[in-house]
């Protein structure tokens, strides 16, 4: 079943990609909670013609995205957690967590969707020094960098 998607679906697609997927999905979650579309023949052409006519304003996105990556630059945030001894932290570092880190550093970054943030490892629970992947565009991906440090 080919659908449009609606908005970014991480392991899917980006807006306004056509992918296929299995139906049930599409019909039972895709398209019921409004992330997508049947693609028919009519929603391609309309599709089509939104696309050549945001051409240059995604260009300007992509840039805007790129500008906001080199502003970040190589920020290393810290995020502070209570430990154990051993430097097991209590829970995890989660992505609203470096989101709010973003924002304290400088307010430019307050826009930052935590939904845009994802770690490499599966989860961090212990202190030190790890990367996350912060994706401002379909093109445009940068690395925060951060540490996990004792809270006073």
């Amino acid at each position: 079943m080919e659908v449009i998607l609606k908005d970014d679906i991480q392991g899917l697609g980006y807006k306004n990609d056509i992918v296929n997927v299995k139906p049930g999905y599409g019909r039972n979650y895709l398209i019921p909670q409004g992330f997508a579309i049947h693609a028919t023949k009519s929603a391609k052409k309309v599709l089509a013609e939104n696309l050549k006519q945001a051409a240059h304003k995604a260009e300007k996105i992509k840039s805007d995205a790129q500008a906001l990556a080199e502003k970040i630059g190589d920020l290393v945030l810290e995020i502070p957690a209570k430990a154990s001894e051993t430097g097991k932290i209590f829970g995890s570092v989660t992505s609203t967590q470096l989101s709010a880190a973003l924002a304290k550093a400088n307010p430019e970054f307050e826009d930052i969707d935590r939904r845009k943030i994802s770690f490499d490892s599966k989860a961090v629970k212990t202190l030190g020094e790890y990367e996350a992947i912060l994706t401002l565009h379909r093109d445009v991906k940068h690395t925060i960098k951060f540490k996990v440090v004792v809270s006073e």
